[in-house]
């Protein structure tokens, strides 16, 4: 049986002018589809002690980690274990050197959303991308991580798949998380950790030890591990 099976990519009425999701509703939600724990990763921004310790409270049975995603220069980044938004930490550097001192894990989000778009680079007057997994893996982004976000609930099956062949090129772990910004779409994806949580430290251990791994089926019953059964996709058309 796996351990402490997480959502770690969400977004609250709390924290995120762009959510709908009720805190409250989000503990019910992951109930009902069998997560034991959670990330809330609000838009640049951490929820107060007073408001997270008295939410874990009235929760309890299920691991809530306060986590955030940094708008930064190389794009959006899940942190996890840091002590509080920080000055600087829009630029993505600044962001690994606070990491670095506190202790706390990077991961890019989404990181190839819309790349397969040619209208999305066109806008832009830039050529389409043409980067092979081993090639888009000497982006400076992520070297700068710790993981990547294989499997993301608004991304396409394509975009997953292609950070999916960029992580394992690196060598560096998976995670999953729906980016649920209302309930539709709690626990579609999970990071599955191999041992059942303890603690916000406990966590932290775990993902610098690689003790996780990108999980989707858990609402249907088929939990699984995307980085051992995802299926070929074709990059280009």
């Amino acid at each position: 049986m796996p351990g402490t099976i997480i959502d770690m990519h969400l977004h609250t009425t709390r924290g995120a002018s762009d959510s709908m999701l009720d805190p409250d509703d989000l503990i019910a939600e992951a109930r009902r589809v069998g997560l034991t724990g959670v990330n809330i990763t609000e838009h640049d921004r951490m929820w107060e002690s007073w408001d997270l310790s008295p939410f874990r409270k009235k929760h309890e049975g299920i691991f809530v980690s306060n986590g955030m995603e940094v708008s930064t220069d190389m794009g959006h980044i899940l942190a996890v274990g840091l002590k509080g938004y920080a000055g600087g930490i829009r630029r993505l550097e600044k962001l690994r050197e606070v990491a670095n001192e506190q202790g706390a894990f990077l991961i890019v989000a989404h990181p190839f959303r819309h790349f397969f778009d040619p209208v999305h680079f066109k806008r832009e007057g830039k050529e389409p991308f043409n980067l092979t997994p081993e090639q888009a893996a000497q982006l400076p982004v992520f070297q700068l991580v710790d993981g990547i976000e294989v499997l993301n609930g608004c991304n396409t099956p394509r975009e997953n798949y292609f950070a999916l062949q960029v992580a394992k090129t690196m060598g560096k772990p998976g995670t999953g998380g729906s980016d649920a910004h209302s309930t539709q779409g709690i626990g579609y994806f999970a990071a599955v950790f191999e041992e059942d949580i303890e603690g916000p430290e406990h966590m932290l251990q775990m993902m610098h030890a690689g003790r996780f791994f990108p999980g989707r089926g858990l609402a249907e019953g088929k939990l699984n591990n995307f980085w051992e059964t995802a299926e070929p996709i074709a990059f280009y058309e």
